[in-house]
């Protein structure tokens, strides 16, 4: 049943279904001493050497699975600066069957989707925005991210976020706001409103809204998608005249 869903959600060219775990799938969780030295290390990674070590990482199961690691695409990309830095980063959740295969997230019809929501707000991954997700790697079947890969995985996102240093954070889809924000809500939930993070003892402001793969489904959703797009440019908006007063 769920094979012949696929094929016909692929027919239609609608980008991969992401689906549950199955209930009897391994999942051992890391010692949480072992996930604390790790991500100590990660946090004082320049930049290139987080690259390298991403590329390389065998921390989780899906290094067994994966074509290539997906690490991130976007301004910023290379030797981070002060005029390298992206305004806006996006965090989806992770990498599907097109990411997987190409090394680069949200370039199947789900990031030229992503792309053109960008664009209506005046962004880019060329000039001002850094993309990633939160897994560097792509779960088999497109399932759920696991908890332990998620916790494997989360110091990575976050040393990108320090050493981007964004202006703003806009999170696409379920498993990454809670990775990101720390707790399990719905989308519907989450979405219209300012939420902030900390790191390392930064505060970025954080918009939540509807994975461009769901608007694929529901089109029904973009006007809300468009709303949280008005309401990050607005804050960001915001945030550039207060630098510049």
């Amino acid at each position: 049943m769920r094979d012949a869903q696929n094929r016909a959600i692929e027919a239609m060219g609608l980008g991969p279904l992401w689906v549950r775990r199955a209930v009897d799938a391994p999942a051992t969780q890391p010692a949480q001493e072992e996930v604390e030295d790790r991500g100590a290390e990660i946090a004082v990674m320049p930049w290139d050497h987080l690259i390298e070590t991403v590329s390389v990482c065998r921390a989780c199961r899906l290094c067994e699975t994966r074509t290539q690691t997906v690490f991130g695409v976007g301004a910023g990309l290379g030797s981070v600066g002060e005029n390298t830095r992206p305004d806006w980063m996006i965090v989806g959740e992770a990498p599907g069957a097109d990411e997987d295969a190409h090394g680069e997230p949200f370039v199947g019809q789900a990031g030229r989707l992503l792309d053109a929501m960008l664009a209506s707000v005046g962004r880019s991954r060329e000039r001002n925005v850094f993309i990633a997700n939160v897994l560097k790697c792509r779960p088999p079947g497109n399932r759920d991210p696991a908890p332990d890969e998620v916790a494997q995985c989360l110091p990575y996102l976050k040393r990108q976020i320090e050493l981007l240093a964004p202006r703003l954070i806009l999170v696409v889809g379920k498993f990454a706001s809670a990775a990101l924000l720390g707790r399990e809500a719905s989308i519907a939930s989450l979405r219209g409103k300012e939420h902030r993070v900390s790191i390392a003892g930064r505060t970025i402001p954080v918009i939540v809204t509807y994975h461009p793969a769901y608007l694929l489904r529901s089109p029904q959703e973009k006007a809300k998608v468009w709303a949280d797009l008005c309401l990050a440019k607005r804050i960001d908006d915001g945030i550039d005249a207060a630098t510049m007063a």
